[in-house]
């Protein structure tokens, strides 16, 4: 049964699509099976990992035009790491969902399909509060917020914690707060440090110990279709996203202990060593 993590921030440019593409992409190299919903009308996990689909093949036309799910997961460049693509057909799902029953439930209902064959499930969501988001929180069990190491990121924190509480109080949906993860964090500016540790004073949960830098290799892996383990493998921001990975896995083994399930090997010392890639290659791994 897997996790269903939303990747959530109601500020935008904080690097939540670049998060789930690459959070995603590692636990798959790790061996977990991993699904990506792109959840955001701009479809940008959709044109950055290159997944090509027909015009109804779209989370929306799963959704709203009664889509087989099946046609609607497609595979990646990664054994075990599928996508629900997106397109800007899910904009007007804001409009027609107004009007039906259960609105808030849509994206629940096709989670459920196939929650059973994954161990992670990630849901990519846009900025705005509205329907789409509601749909994504209540579809997740957990939310892992990007924070931007700048000061208005500082800001939003509370609205962020505020919109989680309205869905746990409004829609009695017990959605968990996994951690908030530092992103664009440049260690040699003094005013990043300053925000990353009041991140870390001030966010009442977790904050990763993982900080995901600038990086330029990042911003340039979209446009080539890869995730940043197929583009620039040892650049800093891949490593980053690798060391992030391992601490979610750390982390679910502890949860998975907690419940009194046998907790498998710890991570990342016993997972065997994948080789590097050369990032102008196409892979299938």
């Amino acid at each position: 049964m897997a996790r269903v993590i939303a990747i959530f921030n109601m500020k935008g440019g904080v690097g939540k699509t670049t998060t789930s593409m690459n959070l995603a992409a590692y636990l798959a190299m790790r061996g977990k099976k991993t699904l990506l919903i792109d959840f955001d009308p701009q479809f940008n996990a959709t044109i950055g990992l290159g997944v090509a689909h027909a015009p109804d093949e779209t989370v929306y036309h799963a959704l709203l035009a009664g889509q087989d799910v099946e046609r609607v997961v497609k595979p990646t460049y990664l054994t075990n790491f599928h996508l629900a693509p997106s397109s800007a057909d899910l904009a007007g799902a804001l409009i027609e969902l107004v009007y039906l029953p259960d609105r808030e439930q849509y994206l629940q209902h096709f989670v459920e399909k196939v929650r059973d064959r994954y161990d992670f499930i990630f849901i990519d969501l846009g900025p705005n509060l509205n329907l789409l988001t509601v749909n994504g929180l209540v579809a997740a069990d957990e939310v892992i917020a990007p924070i931007q190491c700048e000061y208005f990121s500082l800001e939003g924190l509370s609205q962020l914690l505020q919109t989680i509480t309205l869905v746990r109080e409004n829609l009695e949906h017990p959605l968990k707060v996994t951690g908030a993860l530092l992103t664009m964090y440049d260690k040699r500016e003094r005013h990043s440090r300053e925000i990353a540790r009041e991140v870390r004073r001030r966010f009442p949960h977790r904050v990763f110990d993982v900080e995901i830098p600038r990086s330029v290799a990042l911003a340039e892996a979209p446009h080539y279709k890869k995730p940043i383990m197929l583009y620039a493998p040892l650049s800093p921001g891949a490593l980053a996203y690798e060391a992030l990975a391992d601490e979610v896995l750390r982390e679910a083994y502890g949860v998975l202990a907690a419940e009194g399930v046998p907790p498998a090997p710890p991570a990342p010392a016993d997972y065997p060593q994948y080789p590097r890639l050369d990032p102008t290659a196409e892979h299938s791994l």
